[in-house]
């Protein structure tokens, strides 16, 4: 079967509302960094480990700011490609990046479906959970994909479902651990300033923040689906904004709830776990049940909206010509087979990749793209978009500090990932430029 060399894909303009798109952007961020990061901030920077989802909000929201900016002036599907084209044209810099954070949410997705196959294996005494987890991740990926084959109406409707119950029953969580502490603490029972994994207290403070900005940085799908949001260019910002503050409440509470009940060692201990173990004085064992429920209902939204903004934005990189595309003689649509391509890769990364090196790699390769969009602000534009520069510059500095201090991290405790971080750029780059090489030689020969 032929097919031809249409890249354009389909957009239904205005099919996502504003509760629709907040829904989106909450279901990314409330996933699997509350229920599983939490513990492992804890083990890094000890009883500060509530200030680490704090600092990792500071640093998202001067990030957010240049977001905003641009998805005001320029809302597109394409999200962040079509706001590196903005700032750096069609070049080698704005597909290099781009790309970071297509695989950099490719990646989150990964991880939100193994949290699914781990948590879900604590209602099952299936054993082997090492043969588990993968298989109950890829089985929900496959359901994603069936659900983003669908309509958008069934994604909105599944993620605010989702979404909002997750939050209903993430605060219930928070509010009944503080009801039942026997005293209240930001900071926990311990002395115990931090996990051994730590190097220091400093090092060890910047990498738990660092953790934290994958549990924030879900926003950035809200901003893939600019072309399918009602009135985009005042809801787009609303929404980051309104799912922002959603999360930093949410995560307040429950760091605040978590660690009123449990000392750090008891934290430690039960890291992959650690709001089941606060929430037994009040619920028992039905704590476990109330917590693994929650966390499949977290997962399961954060990847249905995951996949929903990863393969659009994949689709509008395509239409831009700045990734290489083929049919593989598959039918339909542009978006259906970019949709097809972001599910076989997460599959391939769920069943057989260690996702808790993989998600460090997610953060590194995060940062360096959330780098480049601000600087893309700062030298191009801030007078186009309306926006300060000294905001942007103030992003990029705490931007660099974190990436710095967490790449520290991982030279001190796993360095093989820090080195799998600069080979992929690599390759990432001499793909890019073959393959822009030989667009331009086609557009100047046709």
């Amino acid at each position: 079967m032929q097919h031809s060399d249409n890249r354009t894909p389909e957009y239904r303009e205005g099919s996502l509302s504003l509760i629709g798109t907040v829904a989106l952007g909450t279901g990314v961020m409330i996933g699997a960094g509350i229920f599983s990061l939490t513990g492992q901030m804890a083990e890094m920077t000890g009883r500060w480990f509530p200030l680490a989802f704090l600092s990792a909000a500071l640093v998202v929201a001067f990030s957010a700011y240049s977001y905003i900016k641009i998805s005001n002036a320029y809302p597109s599907a394409g999200g962040i490609g079509m706001y590196l084209e903005k700032a750096y044209g069609k070049s080698i810099t704005t597909a290099f990046h781009a790309l970071l954070m297509y695989f950099s949410m490719v990646i989150a997705q990964s991880f939100l479906a193994r949290t699914f196959g781990s948590y879900t294996l604590q209602m099952f005494d299936l054993g082997q959970p090492e043969r588990w987890v993968p298989l109950l991740g890829v089985g929900l990926l496959i359901v994603a994909f069936l659900v983003n084959l669908a309509s958008n109406s069934l994604i909105q409707g599944v993620a605010s479902v989702l979404g909002y119950a997750k939050i209903a029953g993430v605060v219930i969580f928070a509010l009944t651990g503080l009801w039942v502490a026997d005293s209240l603490s930001l900071f926990g029972s311990a002395t115990q300033a931090a996990g051994p994994a730590a190097p220091s207290a400093l090092a060890g403070f910047i990498g738990a923040t660092a953790l934290g900005i994958l549990a924030f940085k879900g926003f950035t799908t809200i901003t893939n689906s600019g072309a399918e949001v009602k009135d985009p260019h005042r809801n787009v910002g609303r929404a980051i904004v309104i799912s922002i503050a959603l999360c930093v409440v949410v995560y307040l509470l429950v760091g605040f709830a978590v660690a009123s009940n449990l000392s750090i060692s008891e934290i430690i201990q039960n890291r992959d776990y650690a709001l089941a173990a606060a929430a037994r004085p009040a619920l028992g064992e039905y704590a476990v049940w109330f917590t693994v429920l929650l966390a499949m209902a977290a997962t399961v939204g954060g990847v249905i909206a995951s996949v929903f903004a990863v393969s659009r934005m994949l689709a509008m990189l395509t239409e831009m010509k700045l990734v290489p595309h083929r049919h593989f003689g598959m039918p339909g649509s542009i978006q259906k087979h970019t949709l097809v391509y972001t599910i076989v890769l997460g599959i391939a990364l769920t069943a057989f990749f260690d996702l808790s090196r993989i998600a460090a790699l997610g953060i590194i390769l995060y940062l360096i793209m959330d780098i480049a969009i601000h600087w893309g602000v700062v030298r191009h534009l801030h007078e186009d978009i309306g926006a300060l520069r000294s905001i942007a510059l103030i992003a990029i500095g705490l931007d660099a500090l974190v990436l710095l201090g967490f790449i520290y991290v991982k030279l001190q405790s796993d360095p093989l990932v820090v080195w799998v971080a600069g080979g992929l750029m690599l390759f990432i780059w001499l793909i890019e430029k073959i393959f822009l090489h030989r667009v331009a030689k086609q557009d100047g020969s046709a």
